[in-house]
């Protein structure tokens, strides 16, 4: 069968809008250490002998403004992103980001001219990570609407590893001045704006366009998708379930305010448990540690025995390494197999294990004289990150994008991200407080309890999502929420896959055992 090279770059070009939050993570979170970087902002330990608190509060803020900057962003997507469409939502997006980041790059040792652009370029991220994903999770045939979305992952995960090695060569091949920690800083800049550029050959999601009534255009983008004829039989059936969603509703998408949806969501059951699932995978996510535990990676790595700042770069860009490899693994070997509930549970019993090991050793081995514990410890870093890979790091993007109908589907996920970088934002803030106030070994207790709740809560209540279209997750939710776990599937061919496979089309049958 042959490629369809529109739908592939489709995938590559809308998955860019992943870089932004994973080159921040990696390669602008550890430029922060560089000495040039330090040396223009005034970041040098020994400038700040008398007030070291002031040091920490002043590099806490400018690594976790964006994040901040990305929260305020996921509320501009709710505003815009049903009324201009993903794909024009993805456009604004990036030019926002790029903006403050070329402040940023060149804020040349202001530091509140530095804040106020990584607030800036965070709001063009944080809407980046609503749109990317509902684009890919609505061009995306149900049989590998797992694969196609978790591509944005790949790439974040990528980018986040590539910093860390950008900043050791760097830090290693360029003199020490400004224009060392600009290059690093401005690496992504050519990828994201290469998709920029792209993304003006793309069309919006079928799915969009069928919410605004514009049929014709949505049957276009859909053909075009596919690489099918309008006399396709798969071609139709996954044209007319689009069409029925979007006709289902007593208003159409365009007439629905926000402020509709939202108590519609409220007043809905169906509606309201799903939006209660997603925000629950959110917090759950993050408060185990998540995305926060990246930002300070060289340090966790320095507190499991890792001695050198150059070892600890380098064995960071590892930790990125087989974060990426094992959400490939994840993407393409995984999901659409396994499915979501057996990933996302076995990545919590990895990160909760991983947690514990090193709440054990920063209790009785903190001070580094026993070399096997400390191995274990370091070891424990890794098994961490295979356990965030497989599970909730990819399955909190993948679930909030494809449990909910086109008709509330911007709004519970633009809140879901918005609980996703809020969240993100106090773990970063609040771990080096943790780390004094509870001890490392305290804090480590703690995310291994959230590891704990999660499986129980998300155990009952998540529902396997795997080839179930996406216009019949409705009935996945028919039933109690604590029956989540007992909904089932039973096999059939699939009629939204959309390629020309010649078979009868049968209906998907889904029961909810009560």
């Amino acid at each position: 069968m042959s490629v369809n090279w529109y739908f592939v770059l489709s995938i590559i070009i809308v998955s860019c809008g992943s870089i932004p939050k994973g080159y921040d993570e990696g390669g602008y979170s550890a430029s922060v250490s560089l000495k040039s970087f330090e040396t223009d902002f005034n970041l040098l330990a020994s400038n700040w002998k008398n007030d070291a608190n002031g040091l920490a509060t002043l590099e806490g803020n400018i690594k976790s403004f964006s994040v901040l900057g990305a929260a305020c962003g996921t509320l501009i997507a709710l505003l815009i992103n049903d009324r201009l469409g993903r794909l024009r939502s993805f456009q604004l997006a990036i030019c926002l980001w790029m903006s403050g980041l070329f402040m940023q790059i060149f804020a040349s040792g202001i530091i509140g001219l530095l804040l106020f652009a990584r607030i800036w370029a965070g709001l063009g991220a944080g809407i980046l990570t609503v749109v990317s994903p509902l684009y890919l999770s609505e061009i995306a045939p149900t049989k590998s609407r797992g694969m196609v979305v978790t591509v944005y992952m790949v790439f974040l995960l990528s980018f986040l590893m590539f910093g860390f090695f950008i900043n050791f060569g760097a830090n290693k091949g360029l003199p020490s001045d400004r224009m060392q920690y600009r290059l690093v800083q401005a690496i992504p800049l050519i990828p994201v704006g290469l998709a920029l550029i792209g993304s003006f050959f793309l069309s919006d999601t079928p799915r969009w366009l069928a919410s605004k009534g514009r049929i014709a255009e949505a049957t276009a983008a859909l053909e075009r998708l596919r690489k099918s004829s309008q006399d396709d039989e798969a071609l139709a059936t996954e044209r007319a379930d689009i069409q029925d969603q979007a006709h289902h509703q007593t208003e159409s998408l365009s007439q629905a305010s926000i402020w509709t949806i939202v108590k519609e969501i409220v007043t809905d059951s169906n509606y309201r448990e799903r939006f209660l699932l997603g925000a629950a995978v959110q917090t759950i996510a993050q408060w185990t540690g998540g995305n926060g535990i990246t930002f300070y990676i060289p340090q966790i790595f320095k507190l499991a025995g890792v001695t050198s700042s150059d070892q600890s770069l380098i064995t960071s860009g590892a930790y990125g390494a087989v974060k990426l490899v094992f959400t490939m693994l994840f993407a393409w070997c995984l999901v659409d197999i396994w499915g979501r509930r057996k990933t996302m549970f076995t990545g919590l019993w990895l990160q909760g294990l991983a947690h514990a090991w090193m709440a054990i050793y920063m209790s009785l081995f903190s001070d580094g004289s026993n070399k096997y514990a400390s191995n274990a410890a370091i070891a424990s870093v890794f098994i961490y990150a295979v356990g965030w890979s497989i599970g909730l790091c990819n399955t909190q993007a993948l679930y909030g994008t494809e449990i909910y109908p086109t008709r509330i589907r911007s709004v519970c996920y633009a809140f879901n991200m918005m609980l996703h970088w809020f969240f993100q934002f106090a773990v970063v803030r609040v771990t080096p407080n943790m780390f004094v106030g509870l001890g490392v070994s305290g804090a480590y207790i703690f995310w291994t309890c959230v590891c704990a709740v999660g499986l129980l809560l998300l155990g009952v209540w998540a529902p396997e999502t795997k080839g179930v279209p996406m216009e019949r997750m409705d009935e996945l939710f028919a039933g109690p929420w604590y029956m989540g776990w007992r909904a089932k599937i039973s096999p059939s061919a699939d009629p939204l896959e959309g390629t020309d496979t010649g078979k009868d089309i049968k209906e998907v049958t889904i029961e909810r055992v009560a």
